[in-house]
């Protein structure tokens, strides 16, 4: 998965192509390449390479391919190592095929193409499809048609690009869960083309410089695009009408996707991010199995104990992580800063299991952590967002989460999507150990497959929050209170807060307030209290009135439907009542935006606070 460019017109496409994989670089990726067919007949052209764009160019010097119509795409490897023969375009027959997302049936579908006779190259999900498509076209018939029924086949999430060498003016577009959109242009629809030409794309950056007119897809549609027309069908193959839109970002402000800031589109993108990292652990009804990755190799299938290393907003995901382990898998769990750990003297044992928590996989703290733990004898599992990143070379397992790149500085996706894999991970050891039953995984399941929408929920609430910062915002200290697993998100709202609002903040655990931290209450003072339904939640209702008591303004973040808290709290923020596993995902959504509007309110920096590096690389 990363980006999709396709390009079907009168201008030579190669170079189209490669300007909007440019534009998609800050999506991060591991390999590149563009399919075009040929003008000369023969199998469609590829170019393909692991790397740098830069390298795809040198290929492509010194290997031209011509031709007006073509697919490119940014990989970032899931199913397969990033490699040349790994990288998309992939090729079957006369058809090339470039994929987004997860073929969660790929593993099956192999098989059963592989036993009619068809030859694989590589080690990727998408090469079915390319399979799946020559195989519909291969006595003929309608191009559209055919990758209909391809995909019907399909069980996952694909946003997918088909050029086809018996129709080389022609793409064939489709989207399931995955974003995907047409770029129309041409005399007066483009912005720098007279000739008739269309475009198709992942995200509308692409394509800003050529065309400010798109079409957005919806799951299930599919479309036949062609120089000087387009049309669309559903996922039965019957035809729909979708509208057009204008794009008013300039390019420049494209990559922010009409965000003020990336930390705000960062927040906005969540739900993706999620529902990528579940689609990226092999999620099914009852089970996590993370393909690929053995996590019941040596060491972990005796397993006494984890020690989990981590900094700054990775180390209150571990701190989640550790009661979600040790509740759903009954496994002993440790958490150390990273920072402190080899100067402790640790005790390690060859029983124990090292996990390393990092969101850019290069902060030297936690790597020079986990060679301790390794040296010491323990085996090693990290987790980490970016391919390829220097931890993956320490550790003997990885876990990808799949946030994609995160531009600004303080950290928000990376961190829902840490604690979706705490729970994926729970999940996974829980059913090995015994402790976790079907039934109980599967509702975790079904509830972690919900949070998407419930985030979207929370997300449309973002100008009330606004109202709440606003109100609040000649504050110069602020407390954060939890309890529980929602204790590290409360640590995790004082970090956001004071990381780019520069307003000092701290988080405590509610029942430690009166042992100190509410000498600091006052009337000037802001107390956010997470107080959402569930064990304890009677005794946060104490700790909230204690600091209603001395005059305290509360911020509560509560259950939707709660009709208690309402009496006791100056402005409240109200999320979806989930399980008890899942509520710190949801909390940690208002603590986010309500830091972000504290921010932008004051004018500060919000994406480049001072003082603050996104990849912390040295100790």
């Amino acid at each position: 998965m990363c980006g999709i460019i396709g390009y079907t017109g009168a201008r030579s496409a190669v170079p189209l192509l490669l300007g909007g994989l440019r534009r998609l670089e800050y999506r991060g990726y591991d390999s590149a390449g563009v399919a075009v067919p040929s003008t000369t007949g023969g199998p469609v052209q590829l170019a393909r390479c692991q790397g740098k764009i830069v390298a795809l160019e040198q290929a492509l010097e010194k290997h031209p391919l011509a031709g007006p119509c073509g697919i490119g795409h940014t990989r970032w490897a899931t199913h397969g190592r990033p490699s040349e023969e790994n990288a998309h375009p992939h090729r079957a027959g006369d058809v090339a095929v470039v994929h987004n997302g997860i073929i969660e049936n790929h593993a099956e579908l192999r098989a059963r193409l592989q036993a009619a006779g068809c030859q694989f190259t590589s080690e990727t999900d998408t090469e079915v499809i390319a399979h799946l498509v020559a195989h519909e076209l291969k006595d003929g018939g309608d191009f559209l048609q055919a990758v209909v029924r391809a995909t019907a086949q399909l069980e996952g999430a694909w946003a997918i690009a088909v050029v086809h060498q018996k129709q080389p003016d022609t793409i064939v577009a489709a989207r399931h869960s995955a974003p995907l959109l047409l770029g129309l242009g041409g005399p007066g629809v483009g912005e720098d083309s007279t000739a008739a030409e269309n475009f198709v794309a992942s995200d509308v950056s692409a394509i800003l410089q050529h065309t400010r007119v798109v079409v957005d897809l919806e799951d299930g549609d599919l479309a036949r695009v062609t120089p000087t027309s387009y049309e669309l069908v559903d996922a039965h193959g019957k035809p729909v009408q979708r509208p057009r839109r204008r794009v008013e970002w300039s390019p420049a402000a494209a990559e922010k996707q009409g965000f003020r800031h990336y930390m705000l589109k960062e927040i906005h993108e969540q739900p993706r991010a999620i529902r990528d990292t579940m689609l990226g652990a092999g999620v099914v009804a009852d089970d996590v199995r993370f393909d690929g990755v053995d996590l019941l190799g040596k060491g972990l299938d005796a397993c006494a104990r984890i020690v989990m290393l981590a900094c700054g907003t990775s180390f209150h995901a571990a701190l989640i992580g550790r009661s979600l382990i040790e509740s759903l898998a009954r496994i002993p769990v440790e958490v150390d800063i990273a920072s402190e750990f080899r100067y402790r003297d640790p005790i390690v044992r060859t029983t124990d299991l090292a996990l390393a928590i990092t969101q850019s996989g290069e902060t030297a703290d936690t790597i020079a952590a986990l060679k301790e733990a390794k040296q010491r004898g323990a085996q090693t599992l990290a987790i980490c967002n970016v391919l390829g990143a220097s931890i993956s070379r320490v550790a003997d397992r990885v876990l990808y989460t799949h946030a994609g790149p995160e531009i600004s500085v303080a950290s928000t996706k990376a961190f829902t999507t840490q604690l979706t894999m705490m729970v994926l991970l729970a999940i996974h050891l829980g059913r090995r150990t015994g402790h976790l039953g079907a039934e109980r995984a599967r509702a975790l399941i079904d509830g972690l497959q919900d949070l998407p929408a419930h985030i979207d929920n929370l997300l449309a609430a973002s100008a009330a929050i606004r109202i709440v910062a606003r109100r609040h915002q000649g504050a110069r200290d602020c407390l954060f209170l939890g309890r529980g697993l929602c204790y590290p998100v409360a640590l995790e709202g004082a970090l956001k807060l004071k990381e780019i609002s520069y307003i000092h903040a701290e988080g405590h655990a509610s029942g430690e307030m009166k042992h100190g931290p509410i000498a600091l209450v006052d009337n000037t003072m802001p107390v956010v209290v997470l107080a959402q339904r569930g064990p304890g939640y009677g005794k946060v209702l104490s700790n909230l009135e204690e600091v209603r008591a001395r005059g305290g303004k509360i911020i509560a973040v509560a259950t939707l439907g709660d009709h208690t808290i309402g009496d006791l709290a100056d402005d409240l923020i109200l999320v979806p009542d989930v399980a008890g596993e899942l509520q710190p995902i949801l909390a940690s959504i208002p603590l986010q935006l309500l830091a972000y509007h504290f921010a932008d309110l004051k004018g500060t920096d919000v994406d480049q606070p001072r003082n603050l590096a996104k990849s912390v690389t040295v100790e």
